[in-house]
């Protein structure tokens, strides 16, 4: 059997989508609670270097945005919903985060070593 070059293009590319499906799968996740528009935890350790995922659950009664200056992220969570947000790779450091609508109160850190 001989495959065309269109062929075998498809299959590499459909290969490298699956694998790349497969990896965003094996993402540490790591879970924040907005109430009382305060984070819990107020501090996510992550390894330096590798993606991972933030689930936020807003269990206010008012929505609320999760946001970062750096890397620069919005993500706005309904009352009562969740919110799902990957994160890149990050350097060593500290990279803080806040709920949009209540900065005063809900405010928090990702420590990555």
């Amino acid at each position: 059997m001989t495959l065309s070059i269109r062929d075998v293009a498809f299959i590499l590319a459909f290969g490298m989508a699956a694998a790349g499906a497969a990896r965003a799968d094996d993402l540490a996740t790591y879970s924040l609670t907005l109430k009382n528009h305060r984070f819990t935890p107020t501090e996510i350790h992550v390894p330096s270097g590798k993606p991972f995922f933030i689930i936020v659950t807003n269990q206010d009664d008012t929505a609320d945005e999760f946001e970062m200056s750096n890397p620069a992220i919005e993500k706005v969570i309904p009352p009562g919903d969740q919110g799902k947000v990957r994160m890149r790779p990050l350097g060593p450091g500290r990279f803080p985060f806040f709920g949009d609508f209540h900065r005063e109160t809900a405010q928090g850190v990702i420590v990555s070593e």
